[in-house]
């Protein structure tokens, strides 16, 4: 029972935040908005038919009386220190992954109220104390109980694959601070290959999940399986990585304190960039004139940047000066303290294209516009995801220094787009190949979008390779209603077998393109 975990989750936070720092009461439908789109909504605002994901306008359209207020994470993080605070009163040792989420470990608090189901009571009643509504989960893993607290459920002791496997697959995407940057995307691709519950993608294999679908995917898979994602860091630290900073006068201000933090983190930053190291649980301790002793350790799903610490120092120290807790110091902040509780290898942090991350990417960006004042502003350009149906039509490349923006909206619905995955490698200059039926008649697209014959062959300029399966094809008809911009195509995947030389090589899959007059390659699969 030593490594289990209690999750206590608090629905909706960032709305029940913003409703509160609004003094609006809880009968009134509150969204939080970011980017013009609905990030988090109350329980009130859902039962009028608004979600996350709808746009501003659409969601004041289901739900005139609705109060729209502007995200804001500092906000979320001063709103819940006195959440924090009232549960580590009860159970000391809370690690907050987030606002609204704080986990701690089941062993201690068990046993001092006798058992979880007691100890889970008592945190409810101590977080309802702060005018606050929260969930408890209990599981052997920290991701099992942040989704059975969900659900409020004490999952029994070995019994966290069952508890997750007939829940809906979107569930390993529902945490943001436990998944990675694509986890929704893998979601997205696991429903439409047919695995809807957390029980069917469990039941692939490791190896053919991290072979298909990468590291993310490994990890989520190992949610699913109720298998620890991140063991407990067996490396021990190395010495010397705390920093500290003492504040003469004492600091009693947001803005000064969060100035303190932010050279604090990237002192911290420079110390575990030496030692090849990167933090992901994070002590922040505060000490003030008057002798008392504040401290939060903060927990991460993925190594924290000098910007990802410097924004959790900034959000707790807000939160204790400006918060109503009682851990609220009497006067100001004398001494800040940073010390990594857990640390991975470098190797764990993904860094930029440029090596590094912070100033290193303003010194390749300085770099990059020298160039573009000695070649010209066309010279260097990015690319943005763009909307299209096609893999070369969906990015955008624009000059270096201009505003970002696609020629197409991504999000907007685009019939007979090609399905994830993207092609490895795009062709700018597809070249022509002809697939052959069992007959070696060439084969074509009818006007229903089949195809007419069953492809066996693909034939490239002198090679050829068997055809042991293709899936499409996917029609495209474009501006029909233009006899000058009309254009029809259809695409489809084919994977090839041997080639028909000794020593012919050639991509295992290809993305084929047909126009009416023939089929050329569009891309490469890996």
């Amino acid at each position: 029972m030593s490594s289990r975990v209690l999750a206590v989750w608090c629905p909706d936070w960032p709305a029940v935040a913003a409703a509160a720092a609004a003094d609006l009461p809880p009968t009134e439908p509150v969204a939080v908005v970011s980017g013009n789109r609905v990030t988090a909504c109350s329980a009130v605002a859902r039962a009028e038919g608004v979600g996350r994901g709808l746009r501003r306008r659409e969601a004041q359209g289901r739900c005139p009386r609705l109060h729209v207020l502007t995200a804001d994470p500092a906000r979320d993080a001063r709103m819940f220190e006195p959440v924090a605070a009232a549960v580590d009163a009860a159970a000391p040792g809370v690690e907050v992954l987030r606002p609204g989420l704080l986990v701690l470990a089941a062993r201690g608090v068990a046993r001092y109220f006798g058992s979880e189901e007691v100890a889970a009571e008592r945190l409810i009643d101590q977080v309802s104390a702060t005018g606050v509504e929260c969930q408890i989960g209990a599981a052997d893993e920290l991701s099992t109980a942040v989704i059975a607290a969900r659900y409020a459920a004490l999952v029994q002791v070995g019994g966290g694959a069952r508890f997750l496997a007939p829940l809906p697959v979107a569930e390993l995407a529902a945490e943001p601070s436990l998944s990675g940057p694509g986890r929704e995307a893998l979601v997205d691709l696991l429903h439409r290959l047919g695995l809807r519950t957390v029980g069917d993608f469990a039941a692939l294999t490791p190896v053919a999940v991290l072979s298909r679908f990468g590291v993310d995917a490994a990890v989520a898979h190992r949610c699913a399986r109720g298998e620890p994602e991140r063991p407990p860091s067996g490396r021990p630290l190395p010495p010397d990585l705390e920093v500290e900073l003492r504040c003469d006068p004492p600091v009693d201000r947001v803005d000064a304190a969060a100035f303190a933090g932010r050279a604090l983190a990237e002192r911290l930053h420079a110390r575990l960039s030496a030692a090849s190291v990167a933090c992901t649980r994070l002590a922040v301790h505060a000490s003030t004139a008057h002798g008392e002793h504040l401290s939060r350790i903060w927990r991460c799903g993925e190594p924290l940047t000098p910007d990802g610490t410097a924004d959790r120092v900034r959000w707790q120290l807000d939160g204790w000066l400006t918060g109503r807790s009682e851990a609220k110091p009497s006067s100001g902040i004398e001494l800040l303290r940073l010390e990594p509780v857990e640390v991975v290898a470098a190797g764990a942090l993904q860094l930029g294209l440029w090596g590094g991350v912070g100033a290193e990417d303003e010194r390749a960006r300085r770099a990059l516009v020298r160039v573009q004042g000695l070649l010209g502003g066309d010279a260097v350009r990015v690319g943005v995801l763009s909307g299209g149906r096609g893999p070369g039509e969906r990015v955008t490349v624009v000059p270096l220094g201009d505003e970002v923006v696609p020629v197409d909206d991504p999000t907007a619905p685009w019939p007979g787009r090609l399905p994830e995955p993207a092609p490895a490698a795009v062709l700018a200059a597809p070249p022509p190949v002809v697939l052959d039926d069992a007959e070696g008649n060439p084969v074509t697209v009818t006007d229903r979008g089949e195809f007419a014959s069953r492809p066996v062959r693909l034939r490239w300029e002198n090679r050829s390779w068997e055809v042991l399966g293709c899936a499409g094809p996917w029609s495209v008809d474009e501006r029909w209603w233009d006899p000058g911009a009309a254009r029809r195509v259809a695409r489809a995947q084919v994977l090839l077998g041997w080639g028909d030389g000794v020593g012919e090589s050639a991509p295992r899959a290809l993305l084929v393109q047909f126009d009416g007059n023939g089929w050329r390659v569009e891309g490469a699969y890996e």
